[in-house]
């Protein structure tokens, strides 16, 4: 599974590697979403914040952008990231970028299809809604009178009900 290969490390901003990835940052390209189009996540992916140093190296202090990168194919592929670096060690800063993007593109591919697929099914969608909306009304519904007897409230409900009763009979004779 791919979160699993991180281990404790967070994926860092493709635009700002001194902060840890995520798809509420208001720059479009510092995250990649299991959505995006192979081609937005090349282009997110080649204009990732690197360094000058043509090299494929990893050192989250000194070089923090290809150090990410390398986290990225190293959580991608299930390689450690030493062993990114070796496979990698003959490609330039810019060839990495292409080789991370390949890397991310074609792992993504089956899950961002899978995606569409469901999407597209809006009777599974509806489905999923009625389902949720059941399960959230017995968890609603359970709560609620666990709330109500703790504090009280379940003898004063059913004194209210008993009231109304009351007074929907008197109304009615009326």
């Amino acid at each position: 599974m791919l979160l699993c290969t991180v281990s404790s490390r967070r994926i860092r901003s493709l635009r700002d590697p001194a902060v840890k990835m995520s798809k509420s940052d208001a720059d479009r390209l510092s995250h990649i979403l299991l959505t995006d189009p192979a081609d937005l996540v090349r282009t997110k992916l080649r204009k990732a914040v690197t360094d000058m140093t043509p090299s494929v190296t990893y050192d989250p202090s000194t070089r923090p952008g290809v150090s990410n990168l390398v986290d990225i194919v190293a959580a991608f592929t299930g390689s450690s990231t030493d062993a990114v670096c070796r496979e990698c060690r003959h490609l330039d800063t810019l060839g990495f970028k292409n080789h991370a993007a390949d890397v991310v593109i074609e792992r993504l591919r089956p899950v961002g299809a899978e995606i569409v697929r469901l999407m597209s099914d809006r009777g599974y969608l509806a489905g999923l809604v009625r389902e949720g909306n059941v399960r959230a009304r017995q968890i609603a519904e359970t709560t609620y009178s666990d709330v109500a007897r703790r504090v009280g409230l379940h003898d004063a409900l059913d004194s209210l009900d008993a009231v109304d009763l009351t007074l929907n009979e008197q109304q009615q004779q009326q």
